[in-house]
């Protein structure tokens, strides 16, 4: 299902400006030697003021984090997968259970990150004061900032209509300027047809050889074929997908007549929104959409953490890390248990 942008394409002539103005009220870099702009500086250190300061500490803790990979502290166990390291298989375990077993450890804190941001089209939809693409770039500033300043590594893969652009993983406050001033500064793009999340799915399987911590920002308004991929991307690394949302994909307002535009093709409808058997209809296929994702992220076996344009930033990051360790201890006692 395509959901609609609610205004008109613009034409070439505007989306020039729209680049001329972005471009000239950046400003000069704030570093000498790095592409950072003023406007990457304000948005790290709003977030830094606002944000961060409350997160800090939550998400990894002063000496481990949440995630799992080649740590010294024993995490967990769970059944051999395809992929995985046979140095880890736990053979006394394996010899009671009659099946492979490998053992998890708690990861260093010393961990690559890689974020995949989806910036097609669609994520320029907004109905309210800030658009997807504003809440993805301000919630991957503020992770990498989080992820950076305990010494971890942070990259990035960026995708518009295809992977234009990666930025290797480092490790410091210039570098998290840099990422947010190439993901704040890329053009505006018309329809350049539907968004293929498998591209940058599959080119993050090529790309990322060490085992890492995974953030995939996307609205998952994709052509399907992705499913598989994220299952593979899933097998190797520590999967989180952060899906962003906007209030109107979930429900139709009444506002009367009204033309209704696919972001990515172009494709337009003229829809009479007083009807309510078309708002019923639109809330229905929307929630089928949110159902059907939900059910391929619980067999892909990754976790899935929703961002609305319309809620507090910090409020969603803060549920979800809470809910990720209450499931963390409940798993550690049913083991314990068993």
């Amino acid at each position: 299902m395509k959901l609609p942008r609610l205004f008109d394409p613009p034409s070439a002539a505007e989306i020039a400006a729209a680049n001329d103005h972005a471009l000239q009220t950046a400003g000069a870099a704030v570093m000498t030697g790095a592409p950072q702009s003023r406007a990457a500086d304000a948005i790290l250190r709003r977030l830094e003021w606002t944000t961060l300061r409350r997160l800090d500490g939550i998400l990894q803790g002063d000496y481990r984090t949440l995630l799992r990979g080649v740590g010294l502290d024993l995490a967990d166990l769970r059944e051999y997968q395809l992929h995985d390291d046979v140095r880890h298989i736990d053979w006394n375990v394996t010899a009671r259970m009659q099946a492979p077993y490998v053992r998890q450890f708690s990861e260093d804190r010393d961990i690559n990150a890689w974020f995949l941001i989806d910036l097609s089209p669609s994520s320029d939809f907004g109905s309210g004061d800030r658009n997807k693409r504003d809440l993805a770039i301000d919630y991957v500033a503020l992770m990498s900032r989080l992820l950076t300043q305990h010494g971890n590594r942070v990259g990035a893969m960026i995708y518009g209509s295809t992977v234009d652009t990666i930025i290797l993983p480092r490790a410091d406050r210039r570098h998290v300027l840099r990422l947010i001033h190439r993901m704040t500064h890329r053009p505006i793009q018309g329809a350049v047809g539907a968004t293929q999340l498998d591209v940058l799915l599959r080119r993050a399987c090529e790309v990322l050889k060490r085992r890492s911590a995974v953030f995939i920002v996307s609205d998952f308004i994709s052509e399907d074929g992705w499913q598989a991929s994220l299952g593979q991307l899933a097998q190797r690394h520590d999967v989180q997908v952060t899906r962003v949302l906007d209030p109107m994909e979930a429900e139709l307002p009444n506002v009367g007549l009204m033309t209704l535009e696919d972001p990515e093709t172009g494709e337009q409808i003229f829809v009479d929104t007083t009807d309510p058997a078309l708002r019923k209809r639109y809330a229905s296929m929307a929630a089928a959409r949110d159902t059907a994702l939900a059910d391929m992220f619980l067999r892909a076996g990754v976790e899935a953490m929703p961002l609305a344009t319309n809620e507090s930033l910090i409020d969603n990051v803060v549920r979800f890390v809470n809910l990720r360790q209450r499931r963390a201890r409940d798993g550690s006692r049913a083991r314990r248990v068993a």
